[in-house]
C-alpha cells in the first residue's frame, strides 16, 4: 500500500492533474488530511459553473458546522495518520463521520483551493433526498457525535444554512 489514500466516489470525477497538485500542496503544508473546493455538475459530468469554495483549515468544531468536506477531494497522509484511524464506521454518512472522528482525534482538515472535483449529482441519489439528509447529519450529532440537543442543534442550523447557499 502507498503512503496517501485518495477518495473518489464512484459517479464523481477528477481532473488529470488533481493528485499532482493536491499531494505538491500537502508535501508544502505537512498535512495530514486534505480536502479541496468542487464543482457541481449535471449526470453528463459536465460542470455547471457552481463551485464550492472550501476554508483555509477545519478544526472538529468548525467542522460540526460546515460540512463542506466532500468525499471525492479528501487525501490523508498515513505516516501522519495512522492505518488503524482510516476506518470509516458502518453507519450513514460514513464518510462523514470518518472526517469528524479524525478531526475529533486533533488532526485539522486543509483546504486545497484549486477545484479538481467534479460532483455528479444525478436526480435520484442518495444525497438529493433532502429529508434523508437532514436525518443523516441529524442522528450524525446525536447518535454518532452523542452532543447535547441544543449543541446539535446550534450546529445543525449552520449545517442547514451552508447546505442551502453552497446549492443557490
Amino acid at each position: 500500500m502507498g503512503r496517501f489514500v485518495a477518495y473518489l466516489d464512484a459517479d464523481d470525477l477528477w481532473s488529470e492533474d488533481k493528485l499532482l497538485h493536491q499531494l505538491q500542496f500537502m508535501r508544502q503544508t505537512d498535512a495530514a488530511f486534505c480536502f479541496g473546493n468542487y464543482e457541481f455538475a449535471d449526470e453528463n459530468g459536465r460542470g455547471t459553473g457552481k463551485i464550492v469554495h472550501v476554508p483555509a483549515a477545519l478544526t472538529y468544531r468548525k467542522a460540526l458546522r460546515n460540512t463542506t468536506i466532500f468525499t471525492s477531494t479528501v487525501i490523508l497522509d498515513t505516516q501522519q495518520i495512522p492505518r488503524s484511524e482510516i476506518r470509516m464506521p458502518a453507519i450513514r454518512s460514513e464518510d462523514t463521520a470518518l472526517w469528524w472522528q479524525l478531526l475529533r482525534s486533533g488532526y485539522t482538515a486543509y483546504g486545497f483551493q484549486e477545484t479538481c472535483v467534479l460532483y455528479r449529482r444525478p436526480s435520484k441519489s442518495l444525497s438529493s433526498n433532502k429529508l434523508s439528509a437532514v436525518k443523516r447529519i441529524w442522528d450524525l450529532y446525536r447518535k454518532s457525535e452523542k452532543l447535547g440537543v441544543l449543541y446539535s442543534c446550534y450546529n445543525f442550523f449552520f449545517w442547514a444554512f451552508r447546505a442551502v447557499r453552497r446549492r443557490v
